[in-house]
């Protein structure tokens, strides 16, 4: 959609197919944090007024990154930087909630609940994609965006693999009601906090609360410009997301039940349970009063490296091509970086600076090289291979002292302190 909305802009044909079936499916309000190379794709893309309806629907800025045991205790809290201009910060994001921002005064842009099996390239250079409703569509270059089982990259790439990594996530989100606040230090509400837990279970907890109530009327003291904007963006009524705890359960893969892909609800949430009886009470609690509705399993996936190809009329955008753990929060933001690289390109096309071909072999030579090195950087020092000590029975606990002992020093040392900040922010604005 980042994509669409630049072409769009820049006088270039653009048709969206989507496979769902209406712009409030298949998204359930996780959390996705937009960094500075995501917030300045987004920024050269939208309307400017669009982005700076993103800006003012995004949650509260996490004030603190802290590391926590599963009894609650600080291992580490670093004070994160004060509020800055949005392309120069983390923004946190609902997933519905981008979504609707993204498909704002989209409407003569996509086709929903269309689901793409199958593409043919012609003599010309045009291509046909097939969906399974009989119908098709002809263009002069086919962007496969369609995540990480990609039914495009199976086509034109089939050598491409994906494999599991080895973890497997529970996600759960709890609304933010006055008892959920009050199970919570203020340094844990105000933060993003990562849990190392003993036996080789981690969690990630993040508060999410939004600029307007649960009502979805905007929340007194908001900036009168903000609430202006909301007022007029039409999107708020398509979403559901309201103030609420996102809390992230996981670790190696053996440790759950064959079928936990297939479970859901209220055998779901016993599952995490099951995987966290020493952790402290309150978030037990947390999770005992999750939504049941909205959990989720993820089984965390990694893109092998591919060698370049020879480019033609159909390329890939992000998941598509370079699926990458959340261990280092940067998958959405490649996604977008790949948008405004693959935008810029297409337009110089359109100028007649290049040719198509030229425009996509161009993206295609920037994309590959840092798309897997974000790919392999995802996996390093993360928790999220599977093979990672800290999922080891003896070892395990020897990485655990590790790791805890690395933040707290870190934390406590000023010099180490400061530059494990800034190495935050540098990572994550780096274009390279």
């Amino acid at each position: 959609m980042c994509l669409a909305h630049g072409l769009r802009r820049s006088g270039i044909a653009v048709t969206v197919y989507e496979r769902h079936r209406t712009r409030t499916d298949g998204l359930l309000g996780y959390r996705i944090g937009i960094g500075p190379i995501g917030s300045r794709a987004l920024r050269d893309c939208l309307p400017p007024e669009l982005f700076d309806t993103f800006v003012v629907t995004c949650a509260r800025t996490p004030r603190y990154f802290n590391v926590l045991t599963e009894k609650l205790r600080d291992t580490a809290s670093f004070t994160l930087h004060a509020d800055a201009a949005a392309t120069d910060t983390d923004q946190s994001v609902s997933r519905m909630t981008l979504r609707q921002v993204l498909l704002t005064g989209m409407d003569d842009v996509v086709r929903f609940d269309k689901t793409f099996t199958h593409y043919e390239q012609h003599d010309d250079g045009r291509v046909t994609a097939y969906f399974a409703d009989g119908t098709r569509d002809t263009a002069d270059l086919l962007v496969g965006a369609d995540g990480t089982h990609s039914a495009v990259r199976r086509q034109y790439l089939p050598h491409a693999r994906v494999h599991p990594a080895g973890t497997i996530n529970i996600a759960t989100k709890t609304p933010l009601t006055g008892r959920v606040r009050a199970l919570l230090p203020e340094h844990v509400l105000k933060g993003i906090s990562l849990i190392f837990g003993s036996g080789g279970v981690m969690g990630v907890l993040h508060v999410m609360e939004f600029k307007w109530d649960r009502n979805g009327a905007v929340k007194a003291g908001v900036d009168p410009r903000d609430a202006d904007l909301l007022a007029r963006w039409s999107g708020l009524r398509h979403d559901d997301t309201r103030d609420y705890v996102a809390l992230v359960v996981w670790t190696a893969g053996h440790r759950f039940p064959a079928d936990i892909m297939q479970r859901r609800g209220e055998d779901l949430v016993k599952v995490a349970l099951g995987l966290t009886p020493n952790w402290h009470p309150h978030l037990r609690e947390l999770l005992a009063s999750s939504d049941r509705g909205s959990a989720m399993p993820v089984k965390v996936s990694t893109s092998e490296p591919v060698a370049p190809w020879k480019s033609s009329t159909v390329t890939l955008l992000g998941d598509a091509i370079h699926t990458m753990t959340p261990g280092r929060g940067i998958g959405a933001n490649t996604a977008l970086r790949d948008a405004a690289l693959l935008r810029r390109q297409l337009v110089a096309a359109a100028a007649g600076e290049k040719s198509l071909l030229e425009a996509v072999a161009d993206y295609e030579a920037k994309m590959i090289p840092y798309g897997f090195a974000r790919v392999a950087d995802s996996l390093r020092n993360s928790g999220t291979d599977g093979d990672d000590p800290l999922y080891r029975p003896v070892v395990g606990r020897l990485a655990l002292l590790a790791a805890r002992g690395y933040f707290t020093v870190t934390s406590r040392v000023p010099p180490l302190r400061r530059k494990f900040v800034e190495g935050i922010y540098a990572y994550r604005g780096a274009e390279e």
